[in-house]
Parts: C-alpha cells; sequence; structure tokens
C-alpha cells in the first residue's frame, strides 16, 4: 500500500530517472494526466501496466475510489504530462487525502521545469519565489500587485499566446529596465533561454512566432542599502 508521485521528462527522454522506470514496473497501477501522453514513455521504456486517467477534471470524483484502492493494498505511481506531479499539476488532492488516512506516500526526485530555467536564468536564486501560472483573468491584477515589491527572483510559467501580454504587465508593474530570462522547450531540440531587460524580451519575443512550454524568471525588487545594513547589524547582535 503506497502512492508513489513520479516526475517524467519535460522533453528529453532520457531524463527518467533508473528509480522511477523501477517504480513504473512495479507499481499496480499507473495514474496518467493524459494517458496518451504517458503511454508513449511506457512504449519508450517497454513497461506494460493498467494505465487510469487522473486529472483536474476528475480528480475530485475519483479520489476516494483510489484511496479505496490504495487500503486494498495496491500500489499506484501518479505521473503527469511531464514534470513532477503536483507542481502546477494534479496530485495535491490525492496526496493530502493519503496523509488523511495513514496511506504511505513518496515523492521521487526528478525533472521539473522552473529549476534548470532558474538556475540557468543568471539571477540571483539563493532566495526565489515560484509562482506558476498567474490568475488568467478573476484574481490576475491582484495578484500582480502582491509582486510588486517581492524581493525574491520570481518564477513563472506560461503559454505561447499569453508570454507577450504577460511581459508587458511585468514591464509596467517593475519597469521595463528589470533583468528577467524566458526559458523554452527546455532540453529539447529547439531549447531557448533569452536573458536582458524586460523592454528586450518583449521586443525580440514580438517578432518571432513562440510554441512550446515557458518559464519566465524576473528578479526582485532591488533591497535598499539601509535594509541591508540593518540585517548585517542583527547578524552582528545575534554573535
Amino acid at each position: 500500500m503506497k502512492l508513489f508521485l513520479v516526475p517524467t521528462p519535460i522533453g528529453n527522454l532520457d531524463d527518467i530517472t533508473l528509480r522511477a522506470i523501477k517504480v513504473l514496473q512495479q507499481a499496480d497501477a499507473i495514474l496518467a494526466e493524459d494517458t496518451r501522453t504517458s503511454g508513449v514513455l511506457l512504449r519508450h521504456l517497454t513497461i506494460s501496466k493498467p494505465l487510469h486517467s487522473y486529472h483536474i477534471f476528475n480528480e475530485h470524483q475519483t479520489v476516494q475510489r483510489l484511496i479505496d484502492q490504495l487500503k486494498s493494498g495496491k500500489t499506484l505511481a501518479l505521473v503527469s504530462d511531464a514534470g513532477t506531479p503536483g507542481i502546477s499539476d494534479p496530485g495535491f488532492l490525492l496526496v493530502r487525502e493519503c496523509i488523511k488516512h495513514d496511506i504511505p506516500v513518496e515523492c521521487l526526485p526528478g525533472p521539473t521545469a522552473f529549476v534548470p530555467a532558474l538556475v540557468n536564468s543568471g539571477l540571483p536564486n539563493d532566495r526565489f519565489t515560484f509562482e506558476g501560472f498567474l490568475p488568467h483573468k478573476k484574481g490576475r491584477q491582484t495578484r500582480l500587485a502582491e509582486l510588486a515589491g517581492e524581493e525574491r527572483t520570481m518564477v513563472f510559467y506560461e503559454s505561447p499566446h499569453r508570454l507577450l501580454k504577460t511581459l508587458q504587465q511585468f514591464a509596467d508593474l517593475f519597469g521595463p529596465d528589470r533583468p528577467a530570462s524566458v526559458s523554452r522547450e527546455l532540453t529539447k531540440m529547439f531549447e531557448e533561454t533569452r536573458r536582458g531587460p524586460l523592454s528586450e524580451l518583449i521586443t525580440y519575443f514580438g517578432e518571432k512566432t513562440v510554441k512550446g512550454e515557458i518559464v519566465v524568471c524576473v528578479q526582485g525588487k532591488e533591497v535598499s542599502k539601509g535594509k541591508n545594513k540593518r540585517a548585517y547589524a542583527d547578524e552582528d547582535d545575534e554573535e
């Protein structure tokens, strides 16, 4: 009886880990965000297991049935289309219910898009905030306003057709000179990371057709010198 969360490649199929393959081979069944997408990966790995659909449109209706299966002694593996389940993908609800019912949960380490995008951005990554997808309409302006004073590097997921709108909103909010980066098609043949002020990124991506999954990193608000001095003073006091 156990639920495994198994990260899957975000592009390059060679990024699957040996442990992930082992778990998928030993699971009684695999829960997939899209059975067609996961089926391609499983065929590539020559793994044949029962494959069941589990996505944002059916998770509330199916979670109790899955809990019952786990309680009966089944071992289930949850995968998303790409990356780590639960990170801007289904997974949280099932994990929460497993914890409520004392069902063991284990999340394997593995691929997720925002980590390589952040590290490759050239922006400070000792402290950062992962924002995922911003609300499309309701609550979007409120969320953006809340980020106006954020001092940590901010990481966002975005779709190709919203990229320019989002970059423009960032420029309006943070200023056109705020350093940022846009990464797309990570680990794939046409992987690209573009770095520069928001104004330059708007010009660059406004002149081309954008495709693929996208991660946007934006540098946080510059910390005032007075605030830095206060922080160092606090550290001295502790010593």
